[in-house]
């Protein structure tokens, strides 16, 4: 073949996945894109298009992810890009890659995420009162959602008191925004005891006032019992849920831990000698000491062997610095960059701090464990409403028909009342108290 022949058969080949895009639904001012992205993914490899399989697209990825000057929805981009182009070719690797994981994977963690936020500098422009709320909740130790929560009440409080700072209200003042939540908005109780919980705090530890609102309307608290997945259903989930993300939710049912809880988990954390693993600075400012399921001893050992290749390679571009808790940063300046203090589920992605400009590998980002769930849960045919909290429910509630002590798995899941811990009871009674329905005593057939 000539090299017209050649150049005319590249050109019929992008008129041809161009039109597969268009019948795909993508819009015309993003084909030229897309083009773009597929000629350099096919320019990354020697193996011919048709015979790629996962080992070509994940190399492809690593190398995509580590791109700074890539915002996340232009690697988004490339990797839909690429997934279309195998599903026209129809090569092995199409069915082969999970391409939603590898979106998830890429997501890098935004400014205003939990894990980033408490490093945040506050503006010199910052009202007064908003600075002393912020300045006691962290001296508190308090969580940077229990910060953002407070101040989103108390702006919403003076914006219904018409004021421009909560100083100059009182309980009157308060009493009627919280009927109001109730009566015009017709919120829960759960929410109305967050706005409830964040006037008393700014009154009582900013203002030092007395709190008195005497008689309002309440909010009333239904009853919820948690959803939980029997074993055999955990199973299922399990068997459907693979690779890292995979690995994440066999932890968390594992070890009864929140989602953010494990992919805060740093490498110091897992203690294979012992048998367990620390969950630091947990809710409430608590640690606690998870089991370490000995079934996933094994799968971490090798993913750990995996983030250490990574780290190592991040060190040698120079990078390599984990996000240090508190002001351990300053006290320790070369600590960041230890094998110890590196995340276990790192991300794919590098990025950039928003506020020192520092270039880390943050942890992964939660809503690819979340989508995993939904997916997994899809994929077993599991028809409740399933999410990563149900992996806690489940753990706890597993292990009081195992006939663990109720006091046990309150200190396993950092409860502060054992009141909290009963709910899980629920599931023990078997619907009712141990009684069995009447209609069992017909012998009616099913």
């Amino acid at each position: 073949m000539d090299a017209d022949d050649q150049k005319e058969r590249v050109r019929k080949f992008w008129r041809r996945y161009l039109a597969h895009l268009k019948a795909q639904g993508v819009q015309a001012r993003q084909l030229p894109w897309y083009r773009l992205r597929a000629r350099q993914y096919i320019e990354s490899s020697d193996v011919p298009l048709r015979r790629h399989q996962a080992a070509q697209v994940n190399a492809w990825h690593e190398r995509l992810c580590d791109q700074l000057n890539l915002a996340d929805w232009q690697v988004l981009q490339a990797i839909d890009a690429v997934e279309h182009l195998h599903r026209f070719v129809q090569s092995p690797a199409f069915s082969e890659v999970d391409w939603q994981a590898l979106r998830d994977a890429a997501r890098r963690l935004p400014s205003q995420h939990p894990t980033l936020a408490r490093q945040e500098v506050l503006p010199d422009d910052l009202p007064k009162w908003k600075r002393r709320l912020i300045g006691e909740i962290r001296r508190r130790g308090y969580s940077w959602r229990t910060e953002q929560t407070y101040l989103h009440w108390l702006e919403r409080l003076c914006r219904h008191a018409g004021s421009d700072s909560p100083d100059s209200l009182d309980g009157h003042a308060v009493r009627g925004f919280l009927e109001a939540l109730v009566v015009q908005r017709n919120v829960s109780a759960s929410t109305q005891n967050q706005a409830l919980n964040a006037c008393a705090f700014y009154f009582k530890q900013i203002l030092d006032r007395p709190f008195e609102l005497g008689p309002f309307a309440h909010a009333k608290r239904p009853k919820r019992l948690p959803v939980v997945l029997t074993v055999q259903e955990v199973g299922r989930l399990l068997s459907h849920a693979d690779g890292v993300p995979g690995l994440i939710i066999a932890l968390l049912y594992g070890t009864g831990m929140r989602l953010m809880e494990g992919l805060r988990l740093r490498v110091q954390d897992l203690d294979f000698g012992y048998r367990q693993i620390t969950v630091r600075h947990g809710k409430g400012g608590k640690d606690r000491v998870a089991p370490f399921p000995a079934p996933l001893m094994e799968r971490l050992r090798a993913h750990l062997e995996e983030v250490k290749a990574l780290h190592q390679r991040d060190l040698d571009a120079g990078y390599g610095e984990a996000l240090l808790p508190n002001a351990l940063a300053r006290k320790y300046p070369n600590a960041g960059r230890e094998w110890r203090w590196q995340w276990v589920f790192p991300s794919a992605r590098l990025s950039a701090d928003p506020r020192s400009g520092t270039i880390r590998r943050h942890h992964l980002h939660e809503s690819s464990v979340q989508r995993a769930v939904k997916r997994a849960a899809a994929r077993a045919g599991i028809d409740k409403r399933v999410g990563c909290h149900t992996l806690r429910h489940s753990f706890a509630t597993h292990l009081l028909e195992q006939g663990s002590d109720i006091r046990t798995v309150q200190e396993l899941l950092g409860h502060a009342d054992v009141s909290t811990t009963m709910i899980y009871t629920h599931v023990l009674n078997k619907g009712g108290q141990g009684v069995t329905s009447p209609l069992e005593r017909l012998g009616l057939a099913g």
